[in-house]
């Protein structure tokens, strides 16, 4: 699940295409999150036959009550389906639901991994998937808000051709080569936004350290290369969860080395400590380095 900043990036696809109710693709969606629930929402309201899942399966109601069906499990869920898309948490989550999914996918089914788990994980699952269905790692950049609008920063892997018109009713799609290639560029991007986040923190700390007052130091770095990552750092309104900067940032670490990126995950890291932290946007995080230094 999950993204945070505004990015633009070129692209191959255009507005979703008007196509008879009898042609809609029968997609089931699994893990109804902050960034999933909106999600499958855009395609509900496209006019696709829906069928969701979720863990904690109260999450789905709103969905049902417009015409979703909820499946009692993630293989009910994609038994008929012509797409799959799952945003779950972690690798974990995609493990398990993995399990239950692989043995009920028809052939000629696609299944689209939206979930920011790494390269590695996408070759796993790709190495599991039965003849005939096809996989796409297409992670995204975007917070809540985007997804609702159906504005996401769509970064795609692997043949994209059967499932473009899908993603199109969730975002703009960048083809970013063979399959895992978007959830690596996911890493790449990720991690760049979270360590300026951590960055913004510092320099705040040191700002005050200086003797300069808060609102001088934050309109100065507003106005700086940095005024992407200040505007996040101080959002409102948007939902990345700390534990998946945690999350995020470990897996970049374990695929390089990056001594940069190993300070910033200490800051996160020490930031979700606090449970009310973990859960709250990363923006909590900013707020606790800057607190805690």
């Amino acid at each position: 699940m999950n993204s945070m900043l505004d990015i633009r990036l070129s692209h191959h696809s255009g507005p979703p295409s008007v196509t008879p109710m009898d042609t809609m693709e029968k997609i089931a969606f699994l893990g109804l999150g902050h960034m999933g629930a909106p999600m499958a929402g855009r395609l509900l309201d496209a006019g696709h036959p829906l069928t969701v899942w979720n863990r904690t399966s109260g999450k789905a109601a709103p969905l049902v009550a417009r015409g979703a069906v909820l499946a009692a499990s993630p293989a009910e869920a994609v038994r008929d389906a012509d797409v799959v898309i799952t945003m779950l948490a972690d690798p974990a989550a995609l493990d398990a639901v993995a399990g239950a999914v692989l043995p009920e996918l028809r052939a000629g089914a696609s299944w689209v991994e939206m979930s920011t788990v790494g390269p590695d994980v996408v070759g796993e699952l790709a190495a599991r998937l039965g003849e005939g269905v096809t996989l796409v790692d297409a992670p995204v950049m975007g917070s809540t808000d985007r997804a609702q609008a159906g504005a996401l920063g769509i970064l795609a892997g692997g043949d994209t051709a059967r499932v473009e018109r899908v993603l199109a009713h969730l975002g703009t799609v960048t083809r970013t080569g063979p399959s895992g290639s978007g959830a690596a560029l996911k890493l790449v991007v990720n991690s760049a936004v979270l360590g300026g986040l951590a960055l913004v923190a510092e320099s705040m700390v040191l700002a005050r350290a200086l003797g300069l007052d808060d609102d001088t130091a934050r309109t100065a770095l507003a106005n700086s290369p940095l005024g992407g990552a200040v505007a996040r750092a101080f959002a409102d309104g948007v939902h990345f969860g700390t534990s998946l900067a945690v999350k995020d940032v470990g897996l970049a670490v374990e695929a390089a080395r990056l001594p940069a990126l190993e300070a910033v995950l200490e800051h996160y890291r020490s930031a979700a400590a606090d449970p009310a932290v973990a859960r709250a946007d990363v923006a909590r995080a900013v707020t606790h380095i800057r607190t805690s230094a």
